[in-house]
């Protein structure tokens, strides 16, 4: 690993080379917003345990640690979506062959401001919104007020989501986009910040983001189903109709510090954090 980042970044030859003396080795991990937050707690425990591996966990989205995983520039991509298959492909034609390792599960809240009488919508209803076909909140029992639409930027692996599982509803050929109206924000805590001031305003983020300043909607499947609150147990028995995993690749089957991590983000302790930063647990 060593050899591969002086060959990629000459810059860092110096700083590498301090680490191969002092017994240190790195892990780069970059990708989703949605889980920066658990990845730097899975850091801060597991270098508890291990401080000779230096850890370095940043966001930007998916496609952003997809991108560097393919480039070679980070060792684990965090992801809130699957990769794509063209993701791979380029990825094998720089000699990586990503593994996928399931690590948590999330549901995705619908959240408004707390003054905003709404509080339960059909995936219908959600569809019609963030698509731009009802536009002001009477139409769904509200105020007179226009609806503000907020979503994550197209290079969120939760953007992708809400976007083939809502507005396209699982149709793989679908071609619903949201609507041009649309405030696209770069981050889930920016979302969760517009919202918290902003009484016209509808958003969505993974529930590790949920706060007193915003209010959570109850979503059904339709209109003959039970509105279901993103909760811990409602997420883990499939009660929630947007959950989805969360997701780590590495470059091709995880070795020495990689693998030591991933074990632990499995582990009993490393569940326990899934839970402590409002995520649900694969074990």
């Amino acid at each position: 690993m060593i050899r591969k980042l002086l060959f990629i970044l000459p810059a860092f030859i110096f700083v590498n080379s301090a680490f191969a003396q002092s017994g240190k080795s790195s892990i780069q991990i970059k990708g989703s917003d949605t889980m920066v937050n658990l990845g730097q707690a899975w850091a801060e425990a597991f270098n508890k345990k291990n401080p000779v591996v230096n850890i370095a966990v940043t966001g930007g989205g998916s496609g952003t640690g997809i991108a560097a995983l393919i480039a070679g520039t980070a060792d684990i991509a965090e992801c809130s979506r699957t990769m794509k298959e063209k993701e791979i492909d380029k990825a094998k034609q720089n000699g990586i062959t990503p593994v996928e390792f399931t690590v948590a599960l999330d549901g995705l809240a619908v959240v408004v401001h707390p003054d905003n009488p709404v509080s339960k919508l059909t995936i219908d209803e959600l569809f019609d919104i963030f698509t731009g076909r009802i536009t002001n909140w009477n139409q769904l029992g509200g105020k007179d007020l226009p609806i503000v639409i907020l979503s994550r930027e197209v290079n969120s692996g939760t953007h992708v989501y809400f976007k083939e599982h809502v507005l396209r509803k699982g149709n793989e050929k679908g071609t619903e986009e949201f609507s041009p109206m649309a405030l696209l924000m770069p981050s889930s805590q920016a979302i969760a910040d517009e919202v918290s001031q902003n009484p016209n305003a509808i958003g969505y983020y993974g529930m590790g983001y949920i706060s007193k300043q915003q209010k959570v909607v109850a979503v059904a499947k339709d209109r003959n189903s039970p509105y279901i609150e993103p909760t811990i147990e409602n997420v883990k028995n499939g009660k929630y109709p947007i959950s989805r995993p969360l997701l780590m690749y590495t470059k091709g089957e995880p070795k020495g510090a990689v693998k030591e991590f991933l074990d632990f983000a499995l582990s009993s302790e490393g569940q326990e954090i899934v839970i402590k930063t409002d995520f649900v647990p694969v074990k």
